[in-house]
């Protein structure tokens, strides 16, 4: 048997371990689960960067472009009118440019300190580690993108974005991105804070750092100490804000911040923060301004400016001030002219004193859009000063029943201009007794007759009828809310507190046919990066066809033979409302001298194509009232203005709709809800009384009804008696009156039941 050699076992056990290992070699080695998610995470990294790059490379290729005119301008807006044609800036006109060789090294230290500590250091104008962090903290936040942007960027934004918070999003950072850049690859360091410097809105009108030290200090930047410097250089973060008349701990608080900063960065020494920070925030301050129109244009717009300052902030959220937008407005600019030189000179009005105050609002019915308003006159040159078209609310007396009264009483109750109502003796729900101006009662009498001659009681009557809360829905529909005690006082029928305004929008209801429209100034705005947005008002029903031709029917017999017969334009198919309000017993036994004068005086009116809403009265209506003459006043405003825009517009009347029926009582138009209990009424009683004589009441019961129904192609048409009589209806007065207690608010309650006046006292026209 052969015997093994144990070196070749050796070896053969040897050349099996060395196979073995190398065979372990070729197996796959197991992936360790932390290389793996090393591995993802690289991959998620290089996606999330290829991703991000192409997302900003596809939000900056829209990037708009940025000019050295841009850089340059204030940021102010400029207003066009209706025709297209510039008619004033926002703050152009306040701005002292100061050239980089002249803005103090003390300045620039501190605004670089607060507002860009590294500028000098950022070629690229970007900061990214400021990008990424802000990034992360908005995510964390779940904010607007905030808080990343350089000295540069904030130029970018201040010349060609808005500033509008919820506009900080990632799209419009990138773009600032790419601007930023291009803005510190053509100017230099110096030449971008100069712009900066210049730009800053500095709040009131006012542009630029060295126009805020002359508005807040009466001196230029390079004679301001450093705690003047501070608060100069970290305002424009937020103008109103830190505004020091008003916040002056928020502006002292800003200002702190400002010299913390600069002595983070080593530009002041420890001591001078001390000393600067001890600094009252009034010190060396100039009493505050009141801004001046430069040009009569401004002082011409001005109220109707001050209404476009508001509907813009609120529809966009920007500062008109500084977003360098175009807006273009309803303003009919010859109309605001003329409108202005009637309030302002007495060549188509004679005023009492300069101390007589009115108020107007004239709009487009058919759109809604606000075409001219005066908010006072004799204002000077202040501007942005009180609005009284829009900012107050005086009572407008009787103008208000149709829209409280009369309306709601066709639109619910599908009464007649027929309809029969006793002007008698009257008590209110609570005890007080209503009164006429005269203090006299006319008996029975029709809607028509009582709303053309103004009488307080059946307006009430006819109120009450209604019930307050379907009245206030009709006044809802028209865009007037009143205040709660308003709401439940029956007197509201006979005035209330709205303003000239709220009044033109809703007569435009019944103008057109009974949709009201929402009045508004703007029709479109461009922004500074160059997106339009228009604007309209959509209209709502407010009332039937039937209800506003009606209420227009009766209120053209106002002009032609009642109240308002002073404010009828030639043979202009119009109608309006003459409101008058007088003062409470206790507001005359601390005055006695107001007997027989008003408080109030309104007239609203209105063709198919226009409606003015007028007030007129004084500020102080306790130590002036408006005598005979006086009020006719608000009559005389509306003629002229009515007469001037209508001159170019087409004089159309209104077409009564089919679900009115005209019929002739008594000599007199009158008009019914079809199918209405009141015409049914009326067409018994014609059968029943053809062989009878006619009686001399205007009772509906007894009256002798003759002619048949009109066409429903009809317009409205008066028998040659109905325009001519106007008897002595037209020297009559429609004052609000009515017995109050001493603690009635004069300037929003219905008048107080004081002795009238004589009627030989009182003018035509009320």
């Amino acid at each position: 048997m052969a015997r093994t050699n144990p070196n070749d076992s050796r070896m053969a056990k040897k050349r099996e371990q060395r196979q073995g290992k190398r065979q372990e070699q070729k197996k796959p080695r197991a992936n360790h689960p932390i290389r793996r998610v090393f591995k993802w995470l690289g991959i998620v990294v290089l996606a999330a960067f290829i991703f991000g790059v192409g997302l900003f490379s596809y939000y900056a290729k829209d990037a708009p472009t940025i000019t050295l005119a841009k850089l340059q301008s204030d940021g102010s807006s400029t207003l066009y009118a209706l025709n297209n044609k510039p008619i004033t800036s926002l703050g152009i006109e306040n701005r002292d440019y100061i050239n980089a060789q002249k803005i103090p090294q003390q300045l620039k230290d501190a605004v670089v300190s607060v507002e860009d500590s590294h500028f000098y250091n950022e070629p690229f104008g970007v900061n990214p580690i400021r990008i990424a962090s802000a990034a992360v903290n908005n995510v964390l936040h779940r904010g607007e993108l905030q808080g990343a942007s350089t000295l540069t960027q904030q130029l970018v934004k201040l010349s060609v974005f808005s500033t509008k918070q919820s506009d900080q999003t990632l799209k419009r950072k990138a773009q600032e991105a790419v601007l930023a850049f291009q803005v510190e690859q053509k100017y230099s360091k110096e030449q971008i804070l100069e712009f900066y410097i210049n730009k800053v809105y500095m709040n009131f009108g006012q542009y630029g750092m060295e126009t805020g030290a002359q508005y807040y200090y009466g001196k230029s930047l390079s004679k301001l100490s450093l705690a003047q410097t501070a608060f100069i250089a970290g305002l424009g973060q937020s103008p109103v804000g830190y505004n020091p008349y008003t916040h002056p701990e928020a502006a002292k608080e800003r200002r702190d911040v400002v010299i913390d900063a600069m002595l983070k960065n080593k530009k002041i020494t420890a001591a001078d923060a001390a000393a600067a920070k001890a600094t009252p925030i009034s010190s060396g301050m100039v009493k505050q301004q009141t801004a001046q129109a430069t040009s009569e244009d401004q002082q011409v717009v001005d109220s109707y400016v001050t209404s476009v300052i508001k509907e813009v902030q609120k529809k966009t959220g920007l500062n008109p001030y500084t977003s360098g937008m175009k807006i273009y407005t309803n303003l009919d600019f010859d109309a605001q002219k003329k409108l202005y030189k009637i309030v302002n000179t007495n060549d188509y009005v004679n005023f009492p004193d300069k101390k007589f105050q009115a108020a107007v609002t004239m709009t487009d019915p058919e759109t809604g859009q606000v075409m001219a308003q005066i908010g006072g006159r004799k204002t000077g040159s202040v501007q942005r000063g009180l609005n009284r078209a829009t900012q107050t609310s005086r009572s407008n007396g009787s103008t208000m029943k149709p829209m409280m009264d009369y309306g709601p009483a066709v639109e619910y109750l599908s009464a007649s201009t027929a309809t029969n109502i006793a002007d008698e003796p009257f008590t209110y729900p609570d005890g007080t007794v209503l009164h006429d101006w005269d203090n006299k009662y006319m008996g029975n009498m029709t809607m028509r007759s009582a709303l053309k001659l103004s009488r307080n009681i059946p307006a009430i009557k006819m109120l009450e009828k209604v019930g307050l809360t379907r009245a206030n829905s009709f006044l809802k529909g028209l865009g007037i809310t009143l205040s709660k005690a308003e709401r439940s006082a029956y007197a509201s029928g006979i005035g209330a507190g709205i303003s000239t305004e709220e009044e033109a929008a809703a007569y435009g209801a019944f103008a057109n046919g009974g949709q009201y429209y929402k009045p508004y100034y703007v029709r479109k705005i461009t922004t500074a990066d160059g997106v339009s947005t228009s604007y309209s008002s959509t209209p709502k029903r407010a009332m039937k066809s039937s209800t506003a031709y009606m209420v227009t029917d009766m209120l053209k017999d106002v002009m032609l033979s009642g109240t308002g017969t002073s404010a009828k334009t030639g043979n202009l198919y119009e109608a309006g409302k003459t409101g008058s309000v007088n003062y409470s017993d206790a507001e005359l036994e601390r005055n006695s001298s107001l007997h027989g004068l008003n408080k109030d005086e309104w007239f609203t009116g209105y063709t198919r194509n226009r409606v003015i809403s007028v007030w007129t009265g004084y500020d102080k209506p306790l130590e002036d009232g408006l005598g005979a003459t006086s009020q006719r006043i608000a009559l005389l405003i509306y003629k002229n203005l009515m007469a001037y825009v209508s001159a170019t517009l087409e004089n159309k009347d209104w077409n009564k709709p089919s679900s009115v029926i005209a019929k002739n009582i008594n000599g007199q138009r009158e008009l019914f809800v079809a199918g209405s209990e009141d015409l049914q009424n009326f067409s018994a009683d014609e059968s029943s009384s053809s062989s009878t004589s006619s009686s001399s009441s205007e009772s509906s019961s007894t009256s002798s009804v003759s002619s048949s129904e009109s066409s429903s192609s009809e317009s409205s048409s008066y028998s040659a008696e109905s325009q001519s009589s106007a008897t002595d209806s037209s020297n009559q007065t429609d004052n609000t009156q009515s017995s109050q207690t001493a603690s009635s608010k004069p300037s929003d309650k219905p008048a107080a039941g004081n002795n009238s006046s004589s009627a030989s006292s009182t003018p035509a026209g009320h």
